[in-house]
């Protein structure tokens, strides 16, 4: 097939002083961190849906993007010549994975079998792509939020035959992602939620969601499947409510219903912001957990109350982003999964290699910078020295459980007052991050 980006070699890395913006200046895929090579630390993946299916249109315009690869048509053809300009673009990025919607990578038919049979016809293609390029899917996951059918939702529909048909369309999802070796599937549930309590029976809906998970779980053990299931937190949009709000809220959800032990959580910045946290505090609430498992690295914009999904290029936010991730054990079957598009205004092909190449250099340097400060050592030890008084005495004795209250009131009573054993220091901490930045 003749090339889709004639005039992009693979992008290398040239160093901090490299003019060329089509070059890593930080992103040097074999430099060694903490032990392992950038590569194995970022496992960096491209999305489906965004970058290859994305059109630039919003509520006030048609899209914009400019994609000559592309004849516009619905076909499984198209669909399949789209699969392997895919592949030249995230082998020429040097992208080590990718992940996929059902429908972004195959024609939705008339019937679930029509559409199994367009995914199986492109699935072939990706699998033959995957060969002959070495890039492998990091995750699957099956659009349940696009077609009518969902206008209620998928798992939690008032429709028992909607709730049918999601679980079919996941079957299909699952096997497609086992055959092609996917590290990983994600929940996310685009319409699980609600618009109004009026019309909305919640704990019927919630325990239909929990229903379809344990029919996952089930099905993932009978195929055989070893990836990583991941649930998506998003507080809203398009729903008012989703019931994947926020990290707690799934970590809640996932405990009530006995399936934390098969699913970690997949942490986007921008909906973190929407749900408002900050990117660090839910890979916290996750990585306390012990559920950290992938991120999908983009960001919004602070003015705009809704899902942008920019590419991220702040070093504060990739920094932060990173000492969590290396705090509780870095990636093992997720990774730095870029859910992340081009503005509407960016519409030439050649803007898909800016927005990853200054997406890649970002996490790149936040990593670096991360393993920077916890090789210093004071950030670390000042957080220890502000606790240290739970590591003997009463704290201690409490936090072994070794503690009646009657115990703590006669500890107390002897103690007399009690003051403040250290300032908070938070302006000097956001200096010591400033002296690695």
């Amino acid at each position: 097939m003749k090339s889709a980006f004639p005039n992009i070699s693979s992008i290398a890395y040239e160093g901090p002083q490299s003019k060329n913006p089509l070059a890593f200046k930080h992103y040097n895929p074999e430099e060694i961190v903490e032990g392992k090579t950038l590569r194995e630390h970022l496992r960096f993946a491209v999305v489906y849906w965004h970058t290859f299916r994305g059109t630039g249109s919003d509520p006030f315009g048609a899209g914009t993007m400019q994609r000559p690869w592309d004849d516009g048509s619905n076909s499984v053809k198209n669909a399949q010549k789209r699969a392997r300009v895919a592949f030249e673009f995230i082998q020429k990025l040097g992208a080590p994975y990718y992940c996929w919607h059902d429908r972004d990578v195959a024609p939705e038919g008339k019937t679930l079998a029509e559409s199994n049979k367009n995914f199986d016809a492109v699935a072939e293609v990706l699998q033959e792509e995957q060969e002959r390029t070495g890039v492998k899917l990091l995750w699957g996951t099956a659009n349940l939020f696009s077609n009518p059918r969902f206008v209620h939702g998928a798992s939690t529909s008032c429709n028992a035959d909607v709730f049918a048909f999601a679980a079919a369309q996941v079957k299909k999802a699952m096997e497609v992602t086992h055959e092609l070796g996917g590290e990983g599937y994600t929940f996310w549930g685009g319409r699980e939620g609600y618009m109004t309590l009026l019309n909305t029976d919640m704990k019927r809906e919630q325990e239909h969601l929990a229903k379809l998970l344990h029919l996952a779980v089930g099905y993932k053990k009978q195929i055989g499947f070893k990836g990583q299931f991941y649930i998506e937190p998003k507080p809203k949009e398009p729903t008012k409510h989703q019931y994947d709000s926020d990290a707690a809220a799934c970590l809640n959800f996932l405990r009530e219903y006995d399936l934390l032990p098969h699913f970690k959580l997949n942490i986007e910045t921008n909906h973190a912001t929407l749900a408002g946290h900050t990117m660090q505090h839910e890979l916290e609430t996750a990585g306390a957990a012990g559920a950290l498992g992938s991120i999908d690295a983009n960001t919004g914009d602070e003015l705009l109350g809704w899902d942008t999904d920019q590419f991220p290029t702040n070093i504060y936010l990739t920094t932060y982003t990173m000492l969590s991730v290396l705090k509780y054990g870095g990636f093992t079957t997720g990774g730095v999964n870029f859910d992340a598009k081009v503005r509407r205004e960016s519409f030439e092909p050649i803007d898909l290699f800016y927005a990853h190449i200054g997406g890649m250099d970002a996490f790149a340097r936040g990593l670096k910078i991360a393993a920077a400060i916890r090789k210093d050592g004071r950030l670390a030890e000042f957080v220890k020295q502000r606790y240290a008084s739970w590591d003997t005495g009463i704290g201690a004795k409490i936090e072994s459980g070794k503690a009646s209250l009657k115990e703590i009131e006669a500890y107390i009573l002897k103690q007399g007052e009690v003051t403040p054993n250290t300032s908070g220091r938070q302006e000097y901490l956001e200096n010591l991050i400033n002296e690695f930045i």
